[in-house]
């Protein structure tokens, strides 16, 4: 089995499941799969996809497993016995060839499918390159990560370097990312700070991190009282939720701009710091400490994210370019899990619908965008007022 526990997804995965529990458990969605990549050919692979999907659905939380999450500050204790009752439902998911792709689509009550994502775009990124990479170079693989971490580890102190693992959904292996933790662990053990795996930062001793995603600001667009005031109002529900604790706002869901007209001087105060997904990072570093600065709030109180496709030393220099303007931590993803020197797959099951209704995510990076309704997402631009082509 590619997924061995239910816990092997994205910490943020169960953030937002326990907030969907308490505010929205009837809520309807749907989900669909796309490869970014061109050329590549998956179609072949939906049989085993479908294996393990199958070995997915017989999984069930331990006691060990949900005494863990028990022992998070903020996750309460009516989620974990709705956890100790959790199993998803094959019926929910369905995985087709499609000329040279595969269909994933997955359809069902939001509380009962939104872990399905994380740990299908694993298995298919491990399947993949079980079919592809037979023999891995793990030695190559072990030499990238290393002089990795050699330069993070000339990195003068005074710099406050800190990153920590994103890497799960586009991983080469489970056994891989196993690997590359307990190495990046052993070696960085202050600049490390942890994963957003909730398995490996259990069995590894690991902080866990993680709080939003976009699918929690998509589906407001359907759930909130006006399309307009979406961003807004998924906030203010993710602040009755957590109560300042989790406090990461994500930026790009309706396009920076958006983003900062909705983020007022209460938000600004009230959340931690903002997470970058898309567009140019130093540009949105910029924008992003000049508003808070507008809103009367000191930047080197704040956290800045950056997760956008990383590697090291592209977070280094965004590190150096603001040290000592705003506090900067790093999500690094596929450059860390999945670098052995094979192209990694780039795939999303992404958020489409909500209730019925189309949903969308309006990335600063327009390929980013997805969305299978024109005329919402033309509406949405609207709305928003993004020039986007």
């Amino acid at each position: 089995m590619i997924i061995r526990s239910l816990l092997d997804t994205d910490l943020y995965k169960f953030t937002m499941m326990q907030a969907v529990l308490h505010q929205f458990p009837g809520a309807q969605v749907e989900y669909r799969f796309k490869c970014r990549n061109a050329g590549i050919v998956l179609s072949p692979l939906a049989d085993e996809v479908n294996r393990e999907i199958d070995a997915l659905c017989e999984l069930r939380f331990s006691n060990d497993e949900l005494d863990y999450l028990r022992s998070l500050r903020y996750v309460k204790s009516d989620f974990v016995d709705f956890l100790a009752l959790f199993h998803f439902n094959r019926t929910h998911i369905t995985v087709r060839p499609s000329g040279d792709d595969l269909e994933i689509l997955i359809n069902g009550p939001w509380l009962h499918t939104i872990l399905f994502e994380v740990q299908v775009l694993a298995i298919v990124n491990e399947v993949y390159f079980r079919r592809t990479q037979p023999q891995p170079d793990y030695a190559e693989g072990r030499k990238r990560l290393n002089a990795k971490l050699d330069l993070v580890h000339a990195l003068p102190v005074d710099l406050g370097f800190s990153f920590a693992d994103y890497g799960t959904r586009r991983r080469f292996s489970h056994d891989w990312q196993r690997e590359v933790l307990a190495t990046v662990k052993a070696r960085e053990p202050h600049t490390f700070v942890g994963t957003s795996n909730a398995f490996f930062a259990k069995e590894l001793g690991l902080l866990a991190v993680g709080t939003m995603a976009h699918e929690w600001l998509q589906a407001a667009q359907a759930l909130g009282p006006r399309l307009r005031d979406s961003q807004r109002w998924a906030f203010q529900k993710w602040a009755d939720e957590y109560r300042g604790d989790l406090g990461i706002a994500l930026s790009d869901v309706a396009g920076l701009k958006a983003f900062m007209g909705d983020f007022d001087m209460y938000f600004c105060k009230l959340f931690d710091g903002a997470r970058h997904d898309s567009g140019e990072p130093i540009a949105w570093g910029d924008a992003i400490i000049n508003h808070y600065l507008a809103n009367r709030v000191d930047p080197k109180t704040k956290s800045l994210v950056f997760s956008d496709g990383l590697s090291f030393p592209r977070a280094i220099e965004i590190a150096k370019y603001f040290q000592g303007r705003v506090k900067t931590a790093f999500g690094i993803g596929t450059n860390l899990t999945n670098d052995l020197g094979y192209t990694p797959l780039q795939i999303v099951l992404k958020m489409v619908r909500c209730n019925g209704q189309p949903v969308a995510k309006l990335s600063d990076t327009p390929a980013k965008t997805m969305c299978d309704d024109a005329s919402y997402l033309t509406y949405l631009k609207q709305v928003f007022e993004i020039d986007q082509a």
